[in-house]
């Protein structure tokens, strides 16, 4: 069965696509591609979301179905697996990506520290049915 580290893994790679430049002019940098970028970043808010708070759980075969579905994306845009995987491990591309899920968890009203706030915003984004909410339990 899966466990938080198989999705950190999962996080991990697909994090690696939003690294990738375009090689020719017709690919749209990764780096610049809104699915992958908003899919990244409400993984790493719905992943928070469920370390910091005691009541909500990340679903783990869904988010790596997800993030699988970022990876077909990455290659229906003519990356190849080898590009894909040369650029896991940027970590500026890494941080910037946290960056930005640190900062939009904040503006829905996490605050760092207090997670029953975390627990809040998780509870929220289910009620909504948004793509954060739907990683979450």
């Amino acid at each position: 069965m899966s466990t938080k580290s198989d999705l950190l893994r999962s996080l991990a790679l697909v994090l690696g696509f939003a690294v990738l430049a375009g090689t020719s002019a017709a690919r749209p940098a990764l780096q610049d591609d809104a699915i992958l970028t908003e899919g990244l970043i409400n993984t790493a808010i719905a992943y928070e979301i469920g370390r910091k708070c005691d009541r909500l759980d990340a679903r783990i075969l869904r988010g790596i179905n997800f993030l699988y579905g970022l990876k077909a994306h990455a290659e229906s845009l003519g990356y190849s697996t080898s590009e894909i995987e040369a650029y896991v491990d940027d970590d500026a591309e890494k941080e910037r990506l946290e960056a930005i899920a640190r900062q939009r968890l904040r503006d829905l009203g996490g605050v760092p520290g207090e997670w029953e706030t975390y627990c809040l915003v998780g509870e929220g984004q289910i009620a909504a049915g948004t793509q954060i909410g739907r990683l979450l339990r």
